[in-house]
């Protein structure tokens, strides 16, 4: 049947009123999502660096959740993007241009390796985005890479070998041997150790150089074992450092050489098991047992407990929480989604998330730290999570630190 003039213009008020109804409703939902923070977050969720990288994402949402649960900055939510790297600069830098250009993130955060991180840079640093990296670098504060885009909220290797060759060398011996993953963190870590070294002497017998991934150490233990070295550094990351740590374990060189590494994961520790790792000694931004101290560390702890079934961070993971942390305080501080205000707001950012009081430094935006030194344990274990004594903490100090002058910034006064 054929609709009158009439019938039409009774359904066209209808549809018109309907219209009208649901306007409001999806008028917020394009607010919400126009007004949202995203932040990109590229890390290698596949390849020898994984289960670092997947803590990371584990603490990222945590804090992404925190954000939101507590109503956000103005009624804008916190949209954590997620990407993988593949531990490949090319693709890190393929996925950086992605989620600046499709998906228009405000922030990036993120990287765990010294390689992926400085391509992400040079991709949020050309496109003026505000970057806070959670992976450990030397070069990333140097001026030639650094941006006032550019933070750097892990530790970095000078500071990292720095406090631990400061506790080590004094206690087993003059002689180093060093086993070392051959790309730019196992040789910052080299140079940390042996500038911290000059002070007390230290002599070093090799450095001897692997690729990236290496499964098979036994080509290298021998020569090690043949240069009888107090001390055996294993400047290497990931489940390279999983595999060292079994492998000379398993040799027998912990029988006449006391075995350090720069960092020594608690990840790694996990995979490794107690007998491999044990009496290894090595430095971490972040141990959860510190929370017995530490009120800020505790706190952290609980909430990330509560989030992933009773398990505890690690010392990257809580990098990541801290990286989205610092970035949308400083969101907050600033009033603003602009990287160039947000930036400003964070290089005078003061903040405790996780691990005692933190800051940025002006000339080059590295987070100044503590230094956690642990040793691994088998015995007197609480539970599965309680695998590190803590020796020593290095308190935050801007002095262990290279010269603002060094990394190549002009500094006026």
């Amino acid at each position: 049947m054929s609709q009158t003039p009439a019938n039409l213009r009774r359904r066209r008020i209808v549809m018109a009123g309907s219209a009208m109804a649901a306007a409001p409703a999806l008028f917020n939902v394009a607010r919400a999502q126009a007004g949202a923070i995203k932040i990109g977050f590229p890390v290698p969720l596949t390849g020898a660096f994984s289960a670092e990288a997947q803590d990371q994402v584990r603490a990222a949402e945590l804090a992404v959740k925190e954000w939101n649960a507590a109503g956000g900055h103005k009624g804008m939510q916190c949209e954590l993007l997620v990407r993988d790297t593949k531990l490949n600069p090319g693709e890190a830098a393929t996925r950086t241009l992605e989620l600046i250009e499709k998906d228009k993130v405000n922030f990036v955060v993120g990287s765990l390796s010294a390689a992926t991180q400085l391509s992400i840079n040079a991709v949020t640093r050309e496109r003026k985005v505000l970057y806070n990296s959670i992976s450990q670098s030397d070069t990333i504060n140097e001026a030639k890479d650094w941006s006032l885009y550019t933070f750097h909220e892990a530790l970095n290797p000078h500071l990292t070998a720095g406090a631990v060759g400061r506790y080590a060398f004094p206690k087993f011996g003059k002689k180093v041997v060093y086993l070392t993953a051959d790309y730019a963190y196992g040789h910052e870590m080299v140079r940390g150790f042996q500038r911290a070294g000059q002070a007390f002497g230290m002599q070093t017998l090799a450095d001897i150089r692997h690729p990236l991934g290496t499964a098979d150490y036994s080509a290298f233990l021998p020569r090690i074992q043949a240069l009888k070295p107090d001390i055996l550094v294993l400047c290497n990351f990931g489940r390279d450092l999983v595999n060292s740590a079994k492998q000379a374990t398993d040799f027998g060189i912990k029988q006449t050489t006391k075995i350090i590494a720069p960092v020594l994961l608690y990840t790694a520790r996990l995979a490794g098991g107690a007998d491999a790792f044990e009496g290894i000694l090595g430095g971490t931004s972040y141990y959860w047992g510190m929370e017995d101290k530490i009120a800020s560390a505790k706190k952290f702890n609980d909430a990330f407990r509560k989030a992933y079934g009773g398990s505890v961070p690690s010392d990257y993971g809580a990098l990541g929480y801290a990286g989205i942390r610092s970035v949308l305080q400083a969101v907050k501080d600033a009033d603003s989604l602009d990287s160039q205000r947000v930036a400003i707001a964070l290089r005078q950012l003061k903040y405790d998330w996780y691990k005692g009081p933190q800051f940025y430094r002006k000339c080059d935006h590295q987070s100044v730290q503590s230094v956690v030194i642990v040793e691994s344990k088998s015995k007197s274990m609480k539970d599965k999570y309680d695998v590190f004594n803590v020796l020593a903490i290095e308190a935050a100090d801007e002095k262990n630190l290279r010269t603002c002058e060094e990394m190549g910034h002009k500094v006026t006064t």
